[in-house]
């Protein structure tokens, strides 16, 4: 006989699945940042190998406790719930802890972020990797510069021009040099760093509410398995039914009321 309540069973277990498809999402993503770096030598592996390795971990890790979770509900098995509902406090907690922290850390980013580009100033001057990771966003955003086209002196790249007979209008812009030796050159009126803290904030916002949602299924995860141990361990008793006669028979009356004959 089942001792736990079946509509409770059956919602544990959908939520099981959810958690399971969340676990499965991650690693996908996992994969698919993996594979759209393209990384091929061993440095440039040493820089991304920690978020990669965190995403593969955590995808696991979700997908684990929500086959243990759909397993104990399924065996009715008390060890098996108890386990999870420990993984689903020290889950709760953690992502708390880290989305308290993010949120918290969230309206100093763009200032942190505007300092670390500072640094590579000016451009035409910085290391080579510097200079390709530049390049590269400038040919992927069409935009010139950092802050603005003069982060590169003189050596503006080929990746800034801009051809204003294909592009819409007030996308480009033109820079005059006062040296007869550098010929004025159209560049992307647009700078970089705008859009990258663009999508930045816009990671960050994402990270939080994901996080904040893990929190809120751990904490639902944590209720249902604790409701299951409870019945697991206090299971509802039999209930007496006392049976009844169908047929009623009248009992005897206890007095006999005497009648005296009339006398004539």
């Amino acid at each position: 006989m089942s001792q736990i309540n079946v509509c409770l069973k059956r919602l544990f277990t959908v939520f099981n699945i959810f958690f399971a498809i969340i676990g499965g999402v991650i690693i996908s993503l996992a994969l698919l940042s993996q594979v759209l770096t393209n990384i091929e030598d061993g440095e440039s592996l040493e820089g991304r190998t920690t978020g990669l390795i965190v995403l593969y971990v955590v995808g696991s890790v979700t997908m684990v406790i929500a086959i243990l979770g759909a397993y104990g509900a399924h065996k009715e098995s008390k060890v098996s719930l108890i386990v999870f509902l420990v993984c689903m406090v020290c889950g709760s907690l953690m992502m708390l802890r880290t989305g308290i922290y993010a949120a918290a850390a969230r309206p100093r980013l763009e200032a942190v972020v505007k300092q670390k580009f500072q640094e590579l100033l000016p451009l035409d001057k910085a290391s080579e990797d510097v200079k390709e990771m530049a390049d590269s966003l400038q040919r992927q955003l069409h935009c010139c510069g950092l802050f603005s086209s003069e982060d590169w002196g003189q050596n503006i790249p080929d990746s800034c021009l801009c051809n204003q007979e294909v592009e819409p209008e007030g996308t480009c812009e033109t820079l005059s040099y006062r040296r007869v030796m550098f010929p004025s050159k159209s560049v992307y009126a647009k700078t970089c760093f705008p859009i990258i803290i663009h999508y930045v904030l816009l990671l960050a916002d994402i990270v939080i509410g994901v996080v904040f949602t893990l929190a809120a299924l751990a904490l639902l995860g944590m209720t249902l398995s604790s409701i299951m141990i409870h019945q697991l361990r206090y299971p509802n008793r039999p209930t007496v039914v006392l049976s009844v006669p169908a047929i009623f028979t009248t009992p005897p009356p206890k007095y006999q009321e005497l009648h005296n004959p009339p006398q004539y």
